[in-house]
């Protein structure tokens, strides 16, 4: 390469994914009421206002909401309740269960704390956080979502729209590989914290936080469709006023899986 790859701002990552990006259409879940029990023992309810609101619990809020199989539903919002924060929830209406990852991206004070001092202080690397709840829709008792290995030893391809390809290579369970083929991101690459929960067979849900740019990607990677979805959350510019909050899809390829023999 002639010129040094340089890491971008989320907000100018969501320009270069828009044009005729593969992700999911809106699901309209107008008049849809979900009873959401968490393990804990709190409840929260959720309407669906219209295709474009819904009432969590009392607070009002936009959210995008989509299918990536029948019965499975992603829905996602900026939380009301805490700043530069979001609420992802996916639900399986079939088995009568969830997932919801609270996220929330670090202040700029901590978000220019370099790795080393980091080290220093006992912190981790990257200052994004992500909380993961689980628990059963309605009145079902149905089996609560666990954290899996199965993905680990992957090396996936995902082509988010014409211009846009990134390599995942999932090395262990608390970090994944990452590179960006073709895009505003090309020659870009770096090893996250990540983490991953199994929804269904062959149905994942990824998540990832970025320790040098402060970013949270949240998506379902479907296996048997060979195709994600979800979202990447992060500032704007880098005056961290505004939040960009986008969605993002791919259509998936496996390049091949590693099998490491037993020690």
């Amino acid at each position: 390469m002639s010129s040094e790859a340089v890491f971008i701002q989320v907000g100018a990552l969501a320009e270069g994914f828009a044009p005729h990006s593969n992700t999911l259409e809106q699901q309209d879940l107008a008049g849809t009421t979900l009873a959401f029990h968490f393990a804990e023992g709190e409840t929260v309810h959720c309407r669906f206002n219209d295709d474009q609101t819904l009432l969590w619990g009392d607070r009002r809020v936009d959210y995008r909401a989509t299918s990536i199989r029948p019965g499975i539903l992603f829905i996602d919002f900026l939380d009301p309740q805490q700043a530069n924060s979001s609420v992802t929830l996916v639900c399986d209406r079939q088995q009568g269960n969830f997932t919801a990852v609270y996220g929330q991206l670090p202040q700029e004070s901590q978000a220019r704390l370099d790795a080393f001092s980091r080290v220093e202080q006992g912190l981790p690397l990257t200052a994004v956080n992500a909380e993961f709840r689980f628990g059963r829709l309605d009145g079902s008792n149905g089996p609560l979502p666990q954290f899996t290995d199965e993905l680990i030893g992957m090396r996936n391809l995902y082509t988010y729209s014409p211009t846009e390809r990134y390599e995942h290579i999932y090395l262990n369970n608390n970090f994944y590989a990452w590179q960006c083929l073709d895009g505003v991101e090309k020659g870009l690459a770096d090893v996250d914290r990540c983490h991953y929960v199994k929804v269904a067979e062959q149905l994942y849900l990824f998540v990832w936080r970025e320790k040098i740019v402060p970013t949270l990607g949240v998506v379902m990677i479907d296996l048997q469709g060979m195709r994600t979805d979800g979202k990447i959350l992060g500032y704007q510019g880098s005056d961290f006023s505004s939040l960009s909050n986008f969605a993002v899809g791919a259509h998936a390829q496996i390049l091949n899986t590693t099998h490491y023999p037993k020690a």
